[in-house]
């Protein structure tokens, strides 16, 4: 009985909790303009998902604010990685949701990063980055066979370095020996599967989640050819594709894949607030993007866009971010030759 009276008490502490944070945001959102700024360009996976967000978070959100989203794309969107950094203001007006591998380019002190991941607000993430390498059916690769047989590097779509199409291409040519040739510059994943249809690569590789939506009915048509996961697990509707890990022969191997591939996939598609934004503002935010991943019309429409959501909370975001920047350095080593050099 005892133990009962506990268990009711803390889940009402909980609940008197949330509700306080409610009640203290609700007059500061009411009227307001919340933006989503996306930093990679419209028609791509994640501004598809910031999109299908932004019309259903509204009614979860203390004082019922309009959210709208922009597009601020450049250099594999660090740009609007350090926009949200350093000159958003932080009062919770502003979410930025770019690409998270950009972390690897703090980690590894590359030119151009301003700023610092672990001092990011984060609200969550609604997938999570993992990718799978497709191809076109002129290309000739229509299979991993074909790719490991071809006798000349094969032309793959990128975005700049450290975005996570670039990342998995760079593990993918190192740990496994596959024949490739990374073509990086493209702005965001629509320019990379118009690359694609028009032969100017073969192929390219980004999120499953956002593939199966955006590339739907090239995929369906068998005009495009999934051929290879970088998963722990194959996906429900990839039962034959071959998995990443399974063809790594070393331990090195098998550890970028680990490490570059299926780990970082939990901190890829952050949503996040500038550092400094009040705590109040920050847990309304963060309680409401999880509230609407969870609710029954945005699922719905979520299904019908063919859209995977796969919640990650801002607790676990953080715990993943803080995991990278504790690795040991003899990898951190290794992933910069990878991904850098």
């Amino acid at each position: 009985m005892h133990k009962t009276l506990v268990s009711i008490a803390a889940v009402l502490v909980g609940i008197t909790s949330f509700s306080g944070i409610a009640l203290g945001a609700a007059p500061f959102f009411e009227g307001k303009v919340i933006r989503i700024i996306v930093g990679l360009p419209a028609g791509g996976g994640y501004d598809a998902y910031a999109r299908l967000i932004a019309r259903h978070m509204p009614k979860h959100i203390p004082g019922n604010p309009t959210l709208i989203v922009e597009n601020m794309t450049g250099a594999g969107s660090l740009i609007s990685a350090n926009h949200l950094f350093r000159v958003a203001k932080p009062d919770g007006l502003t979410i930025g949701h770019f690409i998270g591998n950009l972390f690897f380019n703090q980690l590894m002190k590359q030119q151009g990063v301003e700023f610092d991941a672990q001092k990011f607000e984060f609200i969550g993430a609604s997938a999570k980055e993992e990718a799978v390498f497709a191809f076109s059916k002129k290309s000739g690769i229509t299979s991993l066979e074909k790719w490991m047989a071809s006798k000349t590097t094969v032309k793959m779509a990128g975005q700049a370095p450290g975005a996570a199409p670039d990342n998995a291409i760079r593990i993918a040519k190192t740990a496994l020996g596959l024949p490739i040739q990374l073509v990086s510059g493209y702005k965001g994943t629509s320019e990379q599967r118009l690359a694609v249809e028009s032969g100017e690569v073969a192929g390219t590789s980004y999120a499953w989640a956002s593939m199966r939506a955006t590339w739907r009915k090239s995929l369906e048509s068998g005009d495009v050819v999934a051929v290879l996961q970088a998963v722990p697990k194959p996906f429900a509707d990839l039962p034959k594709v071959p998995l990443a890990m399974s063809l790594a022969r070393t331990e090195e191997a098998r550890q970028l894949i680990d490490v570059g591939l299926h780990k970082s996939g939990e901190f890829s598609r952050p949503f996040a607030l500038p550092p400094g934004t009040p705590q109040e503002r920050v847990q309304a935010l963060a309680k409401a993007f999880q509230d609407t991943l969870r609710d029954k019309e945005f699922l719905e429409e979520a299904d019908r866009a063919r859209l995977d959501i796969d919640l990650v909370t801002g607790e676990e975001l953080k715990k993943a971010v803080a995991g990278l920047f504790s690795l040991e350095p003899v990898v951190v080593a290794k992933l910069q030759e990878v991904l850098f050099r």
